[in-house]
């Protein structure tokens, strides 16, 4: 299967249902009154990380997710059915990034990790919601809000208890042949893993699973051959192995490419030189290798780090190197991790008016040509998107809007005169100073 660890897709909340405008009709009822409901709210869509999935490929062939719409309400009060909430399955390990803005918006670590990305759109209210001893027969109710939309980037970074770093072709798809059940494809070339392989090393009754990234250079930090591509799947390892291929010329050269790993780490991220760690050299049963395998391990040993001489190919040091590894892994555990959320997608509360609260002011602009005047308020102009004004009440529903925000006194503020036109959101008007009535 192919590895992709990045896509972009496109995520689009259900609608609202529209609230019903209907009266109550029955024999020996002549006066029944409104029974118009609400519309149904919009279903959501929500990134649910499981286990089972390793990497992001579905999300190539299908890149726009849709929720589920409210249904309609209707009358004899009954109130329109809330769309179904669309969830979508992704990798443990996913961050979900806003493309628009890119800011990150949650970091899916663990199997269940949940987070909406598009909130779905509330439901219109139906003209039973309007009546009151004033007015009793409100021909009016409100259209469904429309459901949010994104534009959303998936980047995966790999949860393994153990990444295999090391140079190309320092024998890491071998190594992780030889401890774990994987079957990686292996040539003698660099850059045969062109994507990470898992393993999974079972002892006793634990699993450990074994990362196979692409092989690192100098400048990877910079992005350079496959850069940021590998480094970001070391980032959640607990444990690291640092291999080196000890055929590669020289003892000098082997140990050069220790320090370059750790040079590496400390320009990308330099809390990975404090992740636990052990260095492997392998290929020594190649006779370079069995050359410059004591020099490395006498290094290694001065300064204290665990070092293991192996194999992959005869088999030689694996036993012993694979202990070693569990040994390592049982004293870093996993820490449990909880779904991080970077941003609170909730939608935007209407302001309303009992006990007075304080309204947020609107601001107007004046249009460079002179032509008229705009209304700018996020709340307002949602708000107008629900009104139908082909509905008798909709224009005296408008009015008292205009006045609860005293559109027209901040309109007379910045000189607005009669006639003027005025725009908000969507809706144009000629602006009628003193029209708006209780």
């Amino acid at each position: 299967m192919k590895f992709v660890d990045l896509v972009r897709i496109k995520v689009k909340a259900g609608r609202g249902g529209n609230g019903c405008l209907s009266f109550r009709r029955e024999k020996f009822v002549p006066k029944g009154g409104p029974d118009g409901a609400n519309g149904g709210d919009g279903g959501n869509v929500i990134f649910q990380a499981v286990d089972g999935i390793h990497t992001l490929t579905d999300f190539e062939f299908e890149k726009k997710f849709s929720a589920e719409h409210g249904e309609p309400g209707q009358g004899q009060k009954k109130v329109g059915k809330t769309g179904k909430d669309l969830i979508v399955n992704v990798p443990c390990g996913t961050i979900v990034y806003d493309e628009e803005t890119g800011e990150p918006l949650a970091d899916l670590v663990e199997a269940g990790d949940q987070v909406v990305v598009a909130q779905g759109g509330r439901g219109g209210r139906g003209n039973m919601h309007f009546a009151s001893a004033v007015r009793r027969v409100p021909r009016f109710a409100e259209k469904g809000e429309e459901g949010e939309e994104r534009n959303l980037r998936l980047e995966l970074k790999l949860i393994a208890d153990v990444g295999l770093v090391g140079f190309p072709n320092a024998g890491k798809s071998s190594l992780l042949a030889a401890i774990s059940n994987a079957r990686p494809k292996i040539a003698g070339y660099p850059f045969t893993t062109l994507s990470p392989n898992l393993g999974i090393l079972a002892v006793d009754d634990e699993r450990i699973v074994v990362a196979d990234v692409p092989g690192l250079i100098e400048g990877a930090h910079d992005n350079k051959g496959l850069g940021i591509y590998f480094l970001r799947h070391i980032e959640r390892t607990r444990v690291l192995v640092h291999v080196l291929d000890l055929s590669s010329g020289t003892s000098d050269e082997v140990l050069r490419q220790w320090e370059v790993i750790c040079n590496e780490f400390k320009e990308y991220k330099e809390d990975l030189l404090e992740r636990p760690y052990m260095v492997v050299g392998n290929k020594v049963d190649l006779e370079k290798g069995q050359k410059n395998a004591p020099v490395v391990e006498s290094f290694m040993k001065s300064k204290g780090i665990p070092y293991y001489t192996t194999s992959a190919l005869s088999g030689e040091g694996i036993t012993v190197f694979m202990n070693a590894l569990v040994e390592l892994c049982r004293e870093n555990p996993r820490p449990h991790s909880e779904t991080r959320l970077f941003e609170t997608i909730e939608p935007e509360k209407e302001i309303k008016t009992p006990f007075r609260k304080k309204v947020e002011k609107a601001t107007i602009i004046k249009m460079e040509d002179g032509s008229g005047y705009r209304v700018v308020h996020a709340n307002l102009e949602r708000i107008l998107k629900r009104y139908d004004f082909e509905q008798e009440d909709a224009l005296f529903h408008f009015a008292r809007l205009l006045k609860k925000y005293r559109i027209e006194e901040l309109l007379e503020q910045e000189g607005a005169q009669e006639g003027d036109t005025v725009i908000i959101g969507d809706i144009e008007f000629e602006y009628e100073p003193e029209q708006v009535q209780e």
